[in-house]
């Protein structure tokens, strides 16, 4: 990756002084869109400069004040600032619950004009699965569109890392799917996938695509390699690792008393744990009491406060990589154990599993 950041930057230097429809479109955008639509398995794909203009401009083009558009209430905060600058009718369902998605479906047919369902195919904070299966079959009950933010699912579920939606059979299903370059492809931007003609509407419509300068060639070098990485013979084995790594450390915090995120079930029988693992805690104060102790500790963590979530709902968010070794996560899970006793000897006990 950093040599195709070197190479781009040395080809076309550290920047571009337009945008993508002017004078800011590099070869290398162009081969990055037709790679990751064919790794989407889509007619065509667009590079945003980052996945929060992806979101913004996709949801701020394609909706308009006679649409409705339902989020989950656990969807990204770029989402629902699309869904606001679309001036769609925005219609919110409780996280993950269908019959309160399939009830925002029933009232999104009385309002007249098309309707559009948005959710995260992992979400963000907890690293849980959307039960896509469901989904496309209420939307296709109720004639919705489907749109998939895999910001955090693209480039770890599914046998070729192209998402939740690969992972559930759903792909054709999908009518848009978006993802982003800075967290599996170790890199800055976003991109949507789908359409040939949605996508080029997108191209010529989209505000945060066409008034901003485009992706500069490292980030967009960096992503191509990283993408080509994926895609290539050590692509499986990387997918393999980092989601037995997120099961060992979710596993690990468990056994060791912590309030974790739950294995999500697959419609095979199986499940998996995403490499988002959540360390629930509850209070806003503890929550950031412990980030400070794992911190000194040598243990790096995000710390999840409302309005990230919900009131009560603080947690710690960890996150693994496929380069984490054994060793690393057990240093980890003895740092969690050590400051958990130090903690509770103070404070009091903290949630335990199944909390």
């Amino acid at each position: 990756m950093m040599a195709g950041a070197r190479d781009a930057l040395e080809t076309y230097g550290s920047g571009l002084t337009g945008s993508r429809l002017l004078n800011g479109t590099i070869p290398l955008h162009l081969e990055l869109e037709a790679e990751l639509a064919d790794w989407m398995g889509t007619e065509a794909a667009l590079v945003f400069t980052t996945g929060h203009q992806a979101n913004l401009g996709v949801l701020g083009t394609i909706l308009g004040p006679g649409d409705t558009v339902i989020a989950d209430s656990g969807d990204h905060a770029s989402i629902l600032d699309g869904c606001l600058l679309s001036r769609a009718k925005l219609r919110a369902f409780r996280h993950n619950r269908l019959e309160k998605l399939e009830k925002a479906l029933v009232r999104a047919r009385e309002d007249g004009g098309g309707v559009l369902v948005v959710v995260d195919g992992v979400f963000s904070m907890e690293g849980d699965v959307a039960p896509l299966r469901d989904i496309v079959e209420l939307c296709r009950r109720h004639g919705a569109r489907l749109m998939v933010d895999e910001a955090h699912g693209a480039g770890v579920l599914g046998a070729r890392g192209a998402g939740t939606a690969e992972l559930l059979g759903v792909e054709d299903a999908a009518d848009l799917r978006m993802g982003t370059f800075s967290k599996s492809l170790a890199s800055c931007g976003g991109f949507v996938a789908g359409s040939a003609e949605v996508i080029e509407f997108l191209r010529i419509s989209s505000r945060s695509f066409l008034f901003t300068a485009s992706a500069v060639p490292a980030a967009v070098g960096a992503a191509l390699a990283a993408l080509r990485v994926l895609r290539g013979p050590d692509g499986p084995p990387l997918l393999a690792r980092v989601l037995d790594n997120a099961r060992y450390l979710r596993d690990g915090l468990e056994e060791r008393g912590f309030a974790v995120g739950a294995a999500q079930p697959l419609p095979d029988g199986g499940d998996v744990v995403t490499p988002i693992v959540p360390v629930l805690v509850g209070d806003d104060w503890k929550a950031a009491l412990l980030w400070k102790a794992l911190f000194d500790a040598g243990v790096f963590v995000n710390t999840a406060l409302h309005p990230a979530v919900p009131p009560g709902g603080a947690l710690l968010r960890t996150s693994v990589m496929a380069t984490h070794d054994r060793g690393t996560l057990d240093e980890a899970l003895d740092a969690f154990s050590a400051v958990k006793a130090a903690f509770e000897a103070e404070h009091g006990p903290l949630p335990g599993p199944g909390a």
